[in-house]
This record gives C-alpha cells, sequence and structure tokens, in this order.
C-alpha cells in the first residue's frame, strides 16, 4: 500500500516537472510599466547625477601643476551635475586668492571679447565662449552679474572661477551689483547655494565676490564697468583708492560704479533749466533706488579729462543686446556701449543677447538668441512641496463636502423624529452639560478643518504668485491682459495654468521691461538688523516677491499664516463652515447611541 502511494507521488512529481512552464502574457499597463524604464523624452541627455572623482575633477597642465579640468566640468555642468563640497569650496577659495592679487583697475589690451550680464544662464555662456573662441587662445572680460535671476547661478560661477584659476591671463571678472550679499539673498542665487551644495558654499561664494576688481580699461581708450561713472569719480586712478573688499554700501564710488546708469534723456537733455540754471550733471536715480543717473554732459567731461574714446558697461537689459548712446563732441565715437549677454532674459523679455569683440581697434558686436535649458520648478522647489497646497486643499474641500452632505431641512427631519423617542429613551439621554460638551467638541473639530482649509489656501496662493512670477508689476499685468483672462472665465490657478497665461500676456520687449521695472530697485532692508529680515520665502526662479506696497512684511509665510487665522473678518466660504458646524452641533443625538460600524464595514 505503501509502494502504491509512494510510485503514485513520484509518477505526479514526475507530470509536474515535465509540464512546460505556461509563457508569460504582459497586459497592456504591465509593457507601459517596462517601457518607463527608458527615458520618455530620448533626446534629452539623462543628468549627471555622480559627483566626479578627483581624478576626474583635477588635472595636470604643461607645467605639471594640479587644475580643474575645465573640459570635463563644462560638460558635468550642461548635464545638470553637481560637484563635492571639497572640490566646490576648492575652486572658490583658489579664485579668491588669484582675484586678490588683482588691482581694482585692470590694465588690458585687444584683442578681447568684453561680455555683459550672464544671470545664472549657464547654457547662454556656453553660446558666449563659443563666439568668442577657445578660451586658451582668446581673452575675456566679464562686466559682472554672473548669478540671481536665473537657474543655474552657481554652475556659471563655478565653471567661470575654474577658467580664471587655469587661464588667469585669459578671462578677467569684474563685479556687478548682484555680486553681494545684499541682492542675492534677496533673489534666488541663496535659495539655490543652499538647495543645490549648502550654505557654507554660499558663503564662501559672496566671500570671493568682494576680491572682484571694479573696472578696467581697455587698450587705454575704453572705461569697462558694471554701471558707470560716478560725481566722486574725477579721474580714473580714483578707482584703485576704493576698499572693494566689503558689501557695497548704498551710496559713494564703489556703489556707482556697479549701479549707475545713463540718464533716460542721455544726448537729449535741455541745455538749461526753464529758471536758466545749468542742469545736473549726475541726477537721483529712482529707477534703482540708489546712486545716479549720468547725463551726456557728464560722460563727455568724463572722458575729456582721463583722455578715453568711451564708456562700455552693462547693468541694463537691451532688447538687440546692446546700445551705443550719442557720439561725444569731440571724436565722434559713441560715448556710451551697454552691452547685456543674457538673451530671453527671465524667459520671457524675448531679448537677444550680444558680445562685444575689439580687434585691432575696431568693435564688432555679435549678437545671438537663446539656448534652451533644462526647467526649475518656482524656488527650486521638488514636486512634493510645489504640488501639496493644492493636493491639501482638495483633500479639505472634499471633507468639507462630506460633512455638508445633510441639508437644513434634513437636519431638521433628524430633530423631529428625536423628539418623537419614548420617553424611556430620553430618561437615559445624556445630561445638558454632556450635549454642550459634545456639540462643542463638534463645531471646534469642524472649525478645525476650515481654518486647515484657509492654511493651505495661503499656502496655495503664496506658491501661485511664485509661478506666475510674482515679481511682475501686477498693475501691468491686470491693465495688459488678466482681465481678459478672467472674463474668459479664468478662476484660481490649480497647477500653474494661469502663470503661463499671465507670461503670454508680455508680448513684447517692452512689456516685460515695464512689468519688471520694481525689480531693478535695490531691496528695502537692512543688514544690521539680522532678528527681523523678512525675505521672499517662495520666490520663483529668476523672480522675487513683491506686494503692492513694496512691503515685505506681506510675504513673511509665517505671519501672513497668522494673519489669516486671526483675523476677525470672514469671508463667505468661512461663513458657510460656521454655520455648518452650528447646525451639526445643533441637532439632537439619538439617545441611543448607534454602534461603530466594523471594519469590514466600512468603505
Amino acid at each position: 500500500m505503501a509502494d502504491g502511494k509512494e510510485a503514485y507521488l513520484r509518477n505526479a512529481l514526475s507530470q509536474i516537472q515535465d509540464k512546460g512552464k505556461p509563457g508569460l502574457r504582459r497586459t497592456h499597463t504591465q509593457t507601459d510599466i517596462y517601457a518607463c524604464k527608458q527615458r520618455q523624452v530620448p533626446e534629452v541627455p539623462e543628468p549627471a547625477w555622480q559627483k566626479p572623482r578627483d581624478d576626474q575633477f583635477y588635472i595636470a597642465d604643461s607645467h605639471g601643476r594640479i587644475r580643474p579640468n575645465t573640459e570635463f566640468l563644462r560638460n558635468h555642468f550642461l548635464r545638470e551635475g553637481r560637484l563635492t563640497e571639497t572640490q566646490a569650496l576648492y575652486l572658490i577659495k583658489e579664485v579668491s586668492r588669484v582675484l586678490s592679487t588683482e588691482q581694482n583697475l585692470l590694465e588690458l589690451q585687444g584683442p578681447i571679447s568684453v561680455c555683459g550680464d550672464i544671470h545664472g544662464q549657464y547654457y547662454d555662456l556656453m553660446k558666449i565662449l563659443e563666439i568668442g573662441g577657445d578660451v586658451a587662445d582668446n581673452t575675456y572680460l566679464f562686466l559682472g552679474d554672473y548669478v540671481d535671476r536665473g537657474s543655474f547661478g552657481i554652475e556659471s560661477i563655478l565653471y567661470l572661477y575654474s577658467l580664471k584659476i587655469c587661464y588667469p591671463n585669459q578671462i578677467y571678472l569684474l563685479r556687478g551689483n548682484h555680486e553681494c550679499r545684499h541682492l542675492t539673498e534677496y533673489f534666488t542665487f541663496h535659495r539655490e547655494c543652499t538647495r543645490k551644495y549648502s550654505l557654507e558654499i554660499y558663503n564662501a561664494c559672496i566671500h570671493s565676490f568682494c576680491a572682484l576688481p571694479l573696472a578696467a580699461i581697455l587698450d587705454h581708450r575704453f572705461l569697462c564697468v558694471h554701471g558707470g561713472i560716478s560725481p566722486e569719480l574725477n579721474f580714473i586712478a580714483d578707482i584703485n583708492k576704493v576698499n572693494r573688499f566689503i558689501e557695497p554700501p548704498a551710496h559713494g564710488l564703489l556703489c556707482d560704479l556697479l549701479w549707475a546708469d545713463p540718464d533716460p534723456n542721455f544726448g537729449n537733455e535741455p541745455n538749461t533749466a526753464a529758471n536758466g540754471v545749468v542742469p545736473e550733471s549726475f541726477l537721483p536715480n529712482p529707477a534703482r533706488g540708489c546712486s545716479y543717473f549720468y547725463t551726456y554732459e557728464a560722460a563727455c567731461n568724463f572722458l575729456e579729462r582721463n583722455n578715453l574714446l568711451g564708456i562700455i558697461r552693462g547693468h541694463e537689459v537691451q532688447q538687440q543686446g546692446y546700445q551705443m548712446y550719442r557720439k561725444t563732441r569731440v571724436k565722434k565715437f559713441p560715448s556710451v556701449i551697454t552691452v547685456f549677454s543674457a538673451p530671453n532674459y527671465c524667459d520671457f523679455y524675448h531679448n537677444r543677447g550680444a558680445v562685444l569683440k575689439y580687434v585691432d581697434k575696431n568693435i564688432t558686436i555679435r549678437q545671438f538668441n537663446a539656448t534652451g535649458h533644462p526647467y526649475w520648478l518656482p524656488n527650486f522647489m521638488d514636486a512634493f512641496t510645489w504640488s501639496l497646497p493644492f493636493v491639501g486643499d482638495k483633500i479639505v474641500q472634499m471633507l468639507l463636502a462630506i460633512l455638508a452632505c445633510c441639508t437644513a431641512e434634513e437636519l431638521e427631519e433628524s430633530s423631529s423624529e428625536d423628539e418623537a423617542k419614548p420617553a424611556a429613551m430620553v430618561e437615559a439621554a445624556e445630561s445638558d452639560e454632556a450635549v454642550a460638551q459634545r456639540r462643542m467638541a463638534i463645531k471646534n473639530k469642524i472649525l478645525a478643518v476650515g481654518k486647515m482649509r484657509r492654511i493651505f489656501q495661503v499656502l496655495r496662493m503664496r506658491r501661485e504668485e511664485a509661478e506666475t512670477a510674482s515679481e511682475l508689476n501686477m498693475t501691468t499685468i491686470e491693465a495688459s491682459g488678466m482681465a481678459a483672462i478672467r472674463a474668459r472665465g479664468g478662476g484660481d490657478d490649480e497647477l500653474g495654468v494661469r502663470g503661463n497665461q499671465l507670461r503670454r500676456t508680455i508680448r513684447s520687449f517692452d512689456d516685460a521691461r515695464r512689468s519688471d521695472m520694481t525689480n531693478e530697485r535695490l531691496p528695502e532692508f537692512h543688514l544690521e538688523d539680522e532678528s527681523h529680515r523678512s525675505f521672499p520665502v517662495l520666490q520663483a526662479p529668476s523672480t522675487r516677491a513683491r506686494t503692492p506696497s513694496g512691503s515685505m512684511d506681506d510675504f513673511d509665510i509665517e505671519s501672513r499664516l497668522r494673519r489669516s487665522l486671526a483675523d476677525g473678518e470672514e469671508d463667505e466660504e468661512e461663513m458657510e463652515i460656521r454655520n455648518l458646524a452650528d447646525r451639526i452641533a445643533r441637532t439632537p443625538s439619538s439617545a441611543v447611541r448607534p454602534n461603530a460600524l466594523k471594519r469590514y464595514g466600512t468603505v
């Protein structure tokens, strides 16, 4: 009997082993999941996830000296790669040492390529270097503003620093008004550094900015500077007397070199005022909130006094990438030339970039268009942080909808049924005090859900303000298309749709410049008051947030939440929530409490 059973089992096992395995039949969904292992847009290269090893980062030059591998760094940053903290600090500290040996006023000779503002547009920086030629064989002068407003400021500055270390006599970097703690904390560079690296890297960058020279004399003919001239600048030798190793003040020669602009009526100023008094050569600059406008007269006098041909500067976005101002009286050469090298500035200006090439005492302007770049969410946020206010707002709306499923008539009907309960059941009812406590608890819970809704709405509104390029002058946008958006039925911006619509309302360079004018000013906060600083917490890349009144306190998210919760005024939705809480809390409970649902009975 046992032998027969054993033979039966052996035969069954043999048949199972001999039976062929069924083929794996993938469903359409399973096939899609497998395909997701491939890149959805194959032509977009995968980011460089790995930080470079030291043998990749360092390379020996022709003299056997260890230097950063600039070609590797160029490609690594193109793929959005990052360095180790040690490697980044090496670049920053080494370039600080190199820059500290240079004078405030550089003396340069042609041929040379003069480049304007970069503003964190690393992919356009690659185009600039392509236009100017190989750094090993060509000389470059950058006029400042390497960071802020763009999403790749740290890549831009680290790559330029690596070039300066390897080619100290081919790459020259001047300081711009954005190379300071004051503006980088207010705009995007501070958050970019802490998001991609650390606070230590940011502080090291700020220290290196103080070592950047302030101006350059090109071929003894041109003054190259970021902003312009100053009433305190009589002779170019005065620049070497400035202490540049400080945070730029709000006035004085250092401030003017970084912030001054040509007068809006440059070259067309009246010769005499209405009362016959000769106008001032330097006028207050309300567009910047500091420094001066210098007039055609001031520029000509400065050039004649220093035997120069013209001033080459950056600092102002130009539709064609450059602008040549009125020629001088004597030498008939443009008194001021503005060069701006960040095309499609902030991704909505629609301007061209330009590079000034000075070869054999001739000037050539090379223009170029913007290069595509990877996308960053506003304020360098991740997808979860970006979408949380919207998701939370919708969840709270669902909770409130569930609570409001009973109408007032249904609640009154329930009250009538409770009044008809037998007397014995009424006697078993809770005491009045217990009922009041329970009703208050229910009411408080519903009101808490309402407060949660308000919190998520504030967060969502704040996220939308960042997403919709909130730095733009909203009054101008309102006049140029926001009313039309609302007229077409546009409601709250759930996932940045209105942000895209707002950008579409900026159809020209002039629209963008008018809308962005408030961001050209010196930010209004006091560096010495560390305990009461108030910065925009959520700001979009290339942007900063500003209230209509200009007060920064309105965008302190914590104080805004507190005000939102403590505000005594209620809107219609809040009144509905409070009425709902009152109705539900007033509903008499049944004398016999219903049993809780079993776990298997829930949905």
